[in-house]
């Protein structure tokens, strides 16, 4: 929309998540161009100009549009498989199957991924590909191009493996790359497709995909291409006791304190999972100002474990939301990962004191902002900030008899996503894509995981 048209959106609860956690129980939201140009209580400012929409927002909540900050779009291909297994052991399982992936499949797959993700108030996304068979074709760009179509703002982590079965890793040695080309395709990603502007809508990190499928040179190596480039930087970290033990047999440490060996402590990295970090981890990352990408589903699933996030909040390291790959959260849903935080860490030390409905929200949104090296465009509903916001609905029997909207939001169940817009441009009305087929992205979805499943049958 063009940057003098406005789209007035009225009679709303609002909860801004900024730094007052600011709420409306009845405002407004002005929206210019791309950008939030006002909000507040009450009705909108009389006398606008160049009034495009007038939204009677009426029985909603108005919030930041979610943020997810760890995910395998690939995975949506084969979802429902191995569901009884432990990280490591559900890795090899899958391994030799994902070994095969090719383009199409990535593209059908990111396209299923995005599009569940956005219907559900996802309005950025972040993608961590890190499988690149020989021969497989452009599967960055895939991916890349998918987030566009759908119109969400998108951070690809281009991921990376160089430790196959032949050097003691989990992958196939057809499906890792060399130390050298890994940099290399992760260089030329960055120049090709990585945006640094204010608005944004395609940026890329460097993220080698953990520290047992990665040597420490790529590792190393990585993070100085990272800042060398100005990106940011993305792994998987602390996900497992079996992940620790390895560390402590192979490198003589733990995983924190191997990640900042390798320069992988920062202001500009997050680490997905930390499901097993000590008070000394937990400080280092405080420190460093190390974010992290909280998947509660998947480590529920998966069995990894509770990871400390009331003590990590209180420690000032910034902790954002996560989905995960659909292969470890079949729903593929990031709004339900609201109420799973809240609800997984209150099985901790914490118990009801671990988090409550304003700090799981904040988690889902300014949060994964933080996490994404995004906060100073969006997460928050503010003055010049981006426009990307999504219309909640809660005056339906599953939430209209709960008072306060924030706690309908994440104590209920999945609130209908009435309107979501990003970066001023709407691409949801009433639970349906504005930007994609949703029956003809589930057709392609099945075809190729039917075809992924006979290849690797085959094989």
């Amino acid at each position: 929309m063009a940057a003098d048209r406005r789209i007035v959106i009225e009679n709303c609860a609002i909860a801004t998540v900024d730094g007052h956690d600011t709420e409306y129980a009845s405002g407004h939201v002005v929206v210019a161009g791309n950008r939030i140009e006002s909000l507040g209580a009450g009705a909108a400012p009389e006398g606008l100009e160049n009034v495009a929409r007038r939204i009677d927002a009426s029985g909603h909540l108005v919030t930041p549009g979610l943020i997810n900050t760890h995910h395998h779009f690939y995975q949506w291909i084969t979802r429902g498989l191995a569901t009884d297994h432990n990280l490591f052991n559900w890795l090899v399982a899958l391994y030799p199957t994902w070994a095969r992936i090719d383009e199409p499949m990535v593209r059908a797959a990111a396209q299923g991924s995005l599009a569940m993700m956005a219907r559900g108030g996802v309005t950025t996304a972040m993608d961590h590909h890190y499988v690149f068979p020989r021969g497989s074709g452009d599967l960055s760009g895939a991916i890349i191009g998918a987030a566009r179509d759908m119109g969400v703002r998108f951070t690809l982590a281009r991921g990376s493996m160089d430790r196959s079965e032949k050097d003691g890793g989990l992958p196939p040695d057809f499906a890792v790359e060399t130390l050298d080309g890994a940099l290399a395709a992760t260089e030329e990603t960055v120049r090709q497709h990585h945006d640094s502007s204010f608005d944004a809508m395609t940026q890329i990190a460097v993220a080698p995909c953990s520290p047992f499928s990665v040597s420490t040179e790529l590792l190393r190596d990585g993070a100085q291409l990272a800042r060398r480039l100005g990106v940011r930087l993305h792994t998987h970290g602390s996900e497992t006791v079996e992940e620790e033990k390895f560390c402590h047999e192979l490198f003589g440490m733990g995983p924190t304190d191997y990640f900042e060996s390798t320069g992988w402590l920062g202001e500009d990295v997050w680490m997905a999972h930390c499901v097993h970090m000590n008070d000394s981890d937990i400080a280092a990352f405080a420190r460093s100002r190390t974010g992290v990408a909280h998947c509660p589903s998947s480590n529920a699933r998966l069995a990894a474990g509770i990871a400390r996030v009331p003590d990590m909040l209180a420690a000032g390291v910034p902790v954002g939301l996560g989905v995960d790959g659909t292969a470890s959260n079949e729903s593929g849903e990031l709004h339900t990962e609201l109420r799973n935080a809240l609800l997984i860490n209150r099985l901790g030390g914490h118990r009801e004191a671990a988090l409550n409905a304003r700090q799981a929200l904040r988690l889902g949104t300014y949060g994964g902002a933080q996490v994404l090296g995004r906060a100073a465009e969006t997460g928050s509903l503010e003055p010049g900030k981006l426009a990307d916001l999504v219309l909640w609905k809660l005056d339906t029997l599953a939430h209209a008899s709960i008072a306060d909207p924030v706690t309908a939001l994440v104590f209920g169940a999945a609130a209908p996503v009435t309107a979501s817009f990003v970066n001023g441009r709407q691409i949801v009305e009433d639970g349906r894509l504005l930007t994609a087929d949703e029956d003809a992205i589930a057709r392609a979805t099945r075809d190729e995981a039917r075809r992924l499943a006979r290849i690797a049958a085959e094989a």
